[in-house]
């Protein structure tokens, strides 16, 4: 191969445009075998483990290797510990060229996919605070390939290494990034689980004969009788629990093909049912769909990731369909659980309750694999979840103590309900307006906290703004330099015009400093949001908060959280979701007016 002496040329100009030809043309895997025959892959390792190269020709070099790699010609296992922390050192270091970051990402991720030993080389060499630092880059390539070797080294990894891997590394930011790829992956399957079943589509209707003959075991259908086969086919749709005739809700064609996943269940769970007595069947169709609706419910399928949400199900990143998996798993669980129950066609709701407890307290407890959520929730019988129960119960009923030790014990909780609202009202922000020495109220400006609570911005705004975006505000200034925060006659603002101000612009004045003798100085338009602002600033100083409004909310909420506390509410099902508000009545003819005297 000609290209083989002039990578090894004196002239670096040289060196560049044959090692960028090689990355060409080693895509073709007849040229790979014969340039790897030659051992010019071991040409572009020694390149790597020198590092005497710039970084165009570097990228190149690693560019060509990668494609030499990937035809699976050379194992993985043949290279040097140098050159594994040559490629790791690319990720580690402050990049120079992205180009040799993104190359390098890739080889490591192949590297840990291909085999353990790799996979502890690369664990030891790479720096995973590093790695979680690329993906907060603004280079999406690199947050990408970084996020796939973040994968590869989770998936590679045994129990007890992945449980390492997630205690150990996955921190704040990082468990937010593992929450947004579980939600929007996750997401995908929406459309398909709102998937109504078409009675006329021909695919649609042989998986469901394909259902019933693996259900069934049916060899002998072909020798029936045209009519004899159509009543065998609706009976066993019928102990299937399906109509074929009959409209089902949407959503029913997407858990055929989830129940398609794995035939097998079906056969187990209809040899399970065929000897019990009738009114102890559980019914298939009916708890496939209500099964499948728990599952979406509790993986928050359709929901939009929270900007700081951080709660992900590591067993996630261990399986590639891993609602399928859960769905076959979940199935056998609630067949089981029926049968512990005792239960018929009038218990349903309640074993459904117990199976989404089932798999609720399982998941909570993070299992990183599908056997060990297995084992964990097929250990959680229908005892177990009684005993919890009632332990919970007893404890509850320990914690309701007089309302004066309660209304302690509820402080601090309620306390931090209200900080995290009071920034939550900063990062909306708001309108104040510009108080000029000769007291006019023409301009507006508008300040607001950044959603990491890390800065605050403001800027001038037009009468007719609303909310404007937080790129809109050009200026800023960072929380962690915020020196004091000040209200009333202490305000800046409020001595220079000192003897001018009047009492209500001085229960509203309260300014923040910062630096050196700088401050920002505000005007609220209400009391109500002064108690916010004050209260939220507050917060971020680190320090008490102590406005009225405060202590007013928290009298509220305490009273509200006492008398909930002390209710009876034992057997009381409590639902999951708020009641839906009904729309409000077409007129009011049927309210009576009490302040018309009667004759």
């Amino acid at each position: 191969v000609s290209l083989q002496p002039r990578i090894q040329s004196s002239d670096s100009g040289v060196r560049c445009d044959s090692l960028k030809e090689l990355a060409g043309v080693s895509t073709d895997v007849t040229f790979a075998q014969e340039f790897i025959s030659r051992d010019g892959h071991l040409l572009l390792v020694k390149i790597v483990e020198d590092s005497n190269e710039s970084n165009v020709i570097m990228t190149h070099t690693l560019t060509a290797f990668m494609e030499l790699m990937d035809h699976g010609i050379v194992s993985w296992e043949n290279l040097s510990s140098v050159f594994i922390k040559k490629i790791a050192g690319f990720v580690n270091t402050k990049p120079t060229d992205v180009s040799i970051q993104q190359v390098s990402l890739d080889i490591l991720e192949s590297m840990v996919l291909s085999s353990h030993s790799l996979f502890l080389q690369v664990k030891h060499e790479v720096t995973m605070e590093k790695l979680i630092a690329h993906l907060q880059v603004t280079n999406q390539q690199i947050q990408t390939k970084a996020m796939a070797l973040l994968m590869a080294l989770l998936q590679t990894a045994g129990d007890s290494e992945r449980q390492v891997l997630y205690s150990g590394l996955v921190q704040d930011e990082m468990a937010h990034y593992l929450y947004v790829l579980q939600s929007v992956t996750l997401n995908h399957l929406e459309p398909r689980m709102r998937t109504p079943l078409d009675c006329y589509s021909q695919e649609q209707r042989d998986i469901l004969h394909g259902l019933r003959q693996a259900a069934f075991e049916t060899e002998s259908e072909n020798s029936l009788s045209h009519e004899r086969r159509r009543s065998l086919c609706a009976k066993e749709f019928k102990k299937l629990g399906f109509s074929v005739r009959g409209c089902h809700p949407p959503g029913l064609g997407s858990i055929i093909l989830i129940i398609n996943y794995n035939y097998g269940i079906i056969r187990i769970f209809v040899l399970e049912n065929s000897s019990r007595e009738d009114k102890h069947e559980c019914p298939f169709a009916r708890s496939s769909i209500q099964l499948t609706l728990i599952l979406c419910e509790i993986l928050r399928i359709g929901e939009t990731p929270s900007e700081t949400g951080s709660d992900y199900h590591p067993i996630f990143f261990s399986q590639d369909r891993l609602l399928e998996e859960l769905f076959c798993v979940c199935i056998q669980l609630l067949n089981k659980t029926w049968k512990e129950m005792r239960a018929t066609q009038e218990d349903f709701g309640k074993v459904m309750q117990v199976v989404r407890e089932q798999i609720t307290r399982t998941l909570s407890s993070k299992p990183t694999s599908l056997e060990l959520f297995k084992n964990k929730v097929n250990a959680l019988n229908y005892s177990e979840i009684l005993k919890l129960r009632q332990t919970e119960r007893l404890h509850q009923e320990e914690t309701l103590a007089p309302p004066v030790e309660l209304k302690e014990r509820l402080k601090p909780e309620l306390l931090e309900l209200i900080r995290q609202q009071r920034l939550n009202r900063l990062c909306q922000g708001t309108m104040f307006r510009k108080i000029s020495s000769r007291r006019r109220q023409d301009k507006l400006w508008y300040c607001r906290l950044s959603p990491n609570h890390k800065m605050l911005h403001y800027g001038d705004v037009e009468d007719d703004t609303e909310a404007p975006p937080i790129e809109t505000l050009q200026n800023k200034i960072p929380v962690a330099d915020i020196k004091s925060l000040l209200t009333g006659k202490d305000c800046p603002h409020m001595k220079e015009n000192k003897g001018k101000q009047n009492k209500d612009v001085l229960d509203l004045a309260f300014s923040i400093t910062y630096d050196v003798e700088c401050s920002l100085n505000f005007i609220a338009p209400s009391r109500i949001d002064f108690c916010l602002w004050t209260d939220g600033l507050s917060v971020l100083l680190g320090r008490e908060m102590s406005s009225e409004s405060m202590r007013s909310e928290l009298e509220i909420l305490l009273s509200m959280e006492i008398k909930l506390r002390l209710l009876d509410l034992e057997n009381v099902p409590i639902p999951d979701n708020a009641p839906i508000i009904p729309k409000p009545p077409s007129n009011y003819n049927f309210c009576y007016d009490f302040s018309q005297t009667e004759q």
